[in-house]
């Protein structure tokens, strides 16, 4: 490129550039400032205010020595794991059958995309109500007569997650699904017209031809996805508010109960960090398949 070209190109779409300024600031003024204030005072003693007397790792030690951390990172792993497979499951098949042209597609369309419309307070709510003993799922299949039947998930420590994880499922396969339908019907026709001449079955196209081609789709489905895992709280607080007991802590509630509750901004802090760590883990392997894994020419 010469010497001339440079500034020419450097004051191409200036307008664009100078509007874009005002958000650029706002990304690394509260964005990557609050980031690196936030792993700054998570290495210090702070309490109702923040104060610089660093402790060191102190908080740290303390984060993961205490149970409650320890059984909301398990509720996380147990949650995501689940969420990620049911959900692009879920989301994948209910594309696959919409994208057959069926009648009133529209309509079912809206009814699965219905509920990410909603809350997610609201959503747990809703929830709370189905999945209460007394005049929910299991108070409708015992008064049908199946006395003994039992179905009480947000009552029972160990599978309270999995009451939890239901909501969640209700809530997001819709999108999921949506954004796998848009993916399906950017596959080209001559591609299932090939299928089918060569007597493929059509599992075998899904499996080895279509889902391939929709790579980019699942890695932003993907990222879509955790990153609402990290981030779970809301559902936790309407439907179970963390109980029985801890049983369905999750990290954002930890963060928030010791940031706004106990007045231990330090220890607060650091369980945010550790939340910004996942993120990042999330994150960069997602950029740089974008971004950086092809060669550029």
């Amino acid at each position: 490129m010469s010497a001339q070209a440079r500034p020419s190109q450097l004051f191409k779409n200036l307008n664009a550039k100078i509007a874009s300024i005002p958000m650029i600031l706002t990304a690394l003024v509260v964005f990557v400032g609050g980031t690196f204030w936030t792993i700054l005072y998570s290495f210090t003693d702070s309490k109702l205010l923040p104060r610089l007397r660093f402790v060191g790792l102190d908080q740290y030690e303390r984060l993961w020595s205490a149970p409650r951390w320890l059984t909301s990172i398990e509720n996380l792993l147990i949650y995501g794991i689940l969420s990620l497979i049911f959900s692009l499951v879920i989301g994948f098949l209910l594309a696959a059958l919409l994208d057959q042209k069926i009648r009133f597609e529209d309509t079912f369309r809206t009814i699965f995309l219905y509920p990410f419309a909603l809350s997610f307070i609201v959503t747990g709510l809703v929830w709370q109500w189905i999945l209460n003993p007394d005049f929910g799922v299991q108070k409708v299949v015992r008064s049908l007569g199946f006395d003994s039947f039992v179905f009480d998930p947000l009552y029972n420590s160990d599978i309270v997650i999995y009451g939890i994880l239901i909501a969640g499922l209700w809530q997001g396969t819709g999108l999921i699904m949506c954004l796998m339908l848009a993916g399906l019907r950017g596959i080209d026709e001559d591609i299932w017209k090939a299928a089918r001449v060569d007597g493929i079955p059509m599992w075998k196209t899904y499996l080895f031809i279509v889902i391939p081609m929709m790579r980019p789709v699942f890695i932003t489905t993907l990222v879509i996805i955790a990153s609402g895992i990290v981030k779970l709280y809301d559902l936790v607080v309407a439907q179970t508010g963390g109980g029985p007991g801890i049983a369905s802590e999750v990290p954002a509630k930890y963060v928030y109960d010791f940031m706004f509750r106990a007045q231990n901004l330090g220890q607060g802090f650091a369980g945010s960090t550790m939340m910004l760590l996942s993120v990042a883990i999330v994150i960069i392997p997602w950029a740089y398949l974008e971004f950086g894994g092809k060669k550029r020419v």
